[in-house]
């Protein structure tokens, strides 16, 4: 199918037979064409809910429920490649409790939306077509992206349960930090000044509190314990002398307090995190030390992947002509480092409708990821099936090497489109570029830094466009680059830190975006 056919040439596909290991499967296969079977196959579960739509065709954004933070009704595909909703789900369920999604999607200008004329032929997409539009820059792209994908519905979920989701207002402590005076250090509770008449009781954090001291008085503490009534400081085990029932503090020894008082360090209504702010461990950390657990979140990002192409096998013994899909299998957890979450892994036929019923069935997810079928070969229809369903493209092509038939689209209310390129690396480079700007835009998340460093190297590397080259880190600080990859797989990566986007006519030396391959 990747080879050039003549456009005359009717394009037949027997769905799954390519996949069938014996005769009963094939079997099945050819009868799942004679009774209209799907071109969608090997569908593979990544362990999340698809998420419900209502009768309107809105998704349902209504809060998580307690185990995953996502809520858990899942649809199946039918023979049409559809989702059908399931049997005990009705109108007034799908939509009850949900927040409003008015205005959830870039929708497409004109009257592209997939609409048909009066013959039955598709209206022309509002959008020229993204063949015919120059290429972005990296920047460009990203700023387009961040600028104008319309925001995911904000619904209050916990926080522990929606890691890579972003916080939709400011978060803000509902109690002190601590929340009452505690020992900083093992030692000793101390009232007055010394020496001290040592008590038999001692205080542990989370125990029973010591009885008040008295002024002369002193008692054995532990880090974190609450510190009687009375407490005027505590001496640390290392500046403390005991000899029977006596406390003294070391000579030459600074006074310390070693006490931390309530509400030092956040009081009521302190700024814990701004609206923007990405949920991650830290973040829920800190939420929790100041008795927040919940609060209101876009996100995360939820996606489906479809891989193309009849030449792609992800399981089984490959038949002649087949290649291993070594990409698919490693696409969830390069999404999940950048807080998207997969819900499953599809695998879709060189077919002339596949695309077509693919994009009709993509409203459940967030982001549509597809791998192959980007560039302009005979089997790359992706484009096609973009235009006819009225999407609005975002990003037609990249000025970037790899990844420059990379592809951006905003499905009329639906999820965005993200089209990568067939080949392994430059799958990688162009999704490990652009996924964060795509998390950014969905989510109002606030940008994050970039990582810039000179690359020792970049004159052997750089060329007329910007190149994206695997990396390892330089003894003296920054990067040595790859100047000759190989794209077809990912072997180039093993025991690199990174990549690096070079830019046209870099010196060796010059400041090098980095982009991280791992967390």
């Amino acid at each position: 199918m990747k080879a050039l056919v003549p456009t005359e040439t009717v394009l037949i596909s027997v769905p799954g037979i390519a996949d069938c290991d014996t005769d009963e499967a094939v079997l099945r296969a050819r009868a799942a064409v004679a009774t209209g079977g799907n071109a969608l196959v090997d569908t593979e579960s990544h362990g999340l809910p698809v998420e419900p739509v209502a009768t309107d065709g809105h998704r349902d954004r209504s809060a998580p429920d307690s185990s995953t933070g996502i809520r858990p009704e899942r649809d199946e595909f039918t023979a049409s490649g559809r989702r059908s909703a399931p049997e005990n789900r009705t109108a007034a369920a799908a939509a009850a409790n949900a927040p409003s999604t008015a205005g959830a999607r870039v929708s497409s200008a004109g009257n592209g939306s997939g609409k048909h004329d009066h013959n039955g032929a598709p209206a022309a997409p509002a959008d020229p077509p993204s063949a015919d539009r120059p290429p972005l820059s990296l920047d460009e792209a990203r700023d387009t992206l961040r600028a104008e994908l319309t925001r995911l519905v904000v619904y209050h979920a916990e926080l522990h349960l929606v890691r890579g989701a972003t916080l939709a207002e400011p978060l803000r402590a509902a109690g002190p930090l601590p929340r009452f005076d505690v020992s900083a250090m093992d030692g000793y509770a101390v009232a007055g000044d010394g020496p001290w008449r040592l008590r038999r009781d001692i205080g542990f954090a989370g125990g029973q509190r010591p009885v008040g001291l008295l002024s002369g008085e002193a008692v054995r503490i532990a880090t974190g314990a609450h510190v009687p009534d009375g407490t005027t400081a505590v001496v640390r085990d290392e500046f403390a002398r005991v000899a029977g029932e006596t406390l003294s503090r070391r000579p030459d020894t600074p006074v310390r307090d070693d006490i931390r008082h309530r509400g030092e360090d956040r009081r009521p209504g302190d700024l814990i995190a701004d609206a923007g702010t990405p949920i991650d461990a830290m973040l829920i950390s800190a939420a929790a030390s100041v008795e927040v657990t919940a609060a209101p979140v876009r996100g995360p990002v939820r996606s489906r992947l479809i891989m193309t192409g009849d030449e792609i096998r992800s399981a089984g013994p490959l038949q002649t002509g087949q290649t291993r899909d070594s990409i698919g299998p490693i696409l969830p957890d390069l999404l999940s480092q950048h807080g998207i979450r997969t819900i499953d892994r599809t695998h879709l036929r060189d077919t002339p409708t596949g695309f077509d019923e693919v994009l009709a069935a993509a409203a459940e997810c967030d982001l549509l990821v597809v791998v192959g079928a980007t560039g302009g070969g005979a089997a790359d229809q992706l484009r096609a099936a973009v235009a006819r369903a009225g999407a609005r493209i975002l990003v037609p092509r990249l000025r970037l090497r790899p990844g420059g038939s990379t592809l951006v689209a905003a499905l009329d209310d639906g999820p965005v489109l993200l089209g990568l390129p067939g080949n392994p690396f430059a799958a990688v480079a162009a999704l490990t570029a652009l996924a964060p700007a795509i998390v950014d835009g969905l989510t109002a998340r606030r940008p994050s830094r970039p990582v810039l460093g000179p690359l020792h190297n970049a004159a052997a590397i750089s060329g007329p466009v910007p190149r994206v080259v695997p990396v390892r880190g330089a003894p003296q600080g920054g990067w040595f680059g790859d100047p000759n990859i190989r794209t077809a797989h990912l072997g180039g990566l093993i025991d690199r830190d990174g990549l690096a986007v070079v830019p046209p006519d870099a010196r060796d030396g010059d400041p090098v975006e980095f982009l991280p391959l791992r967390p």
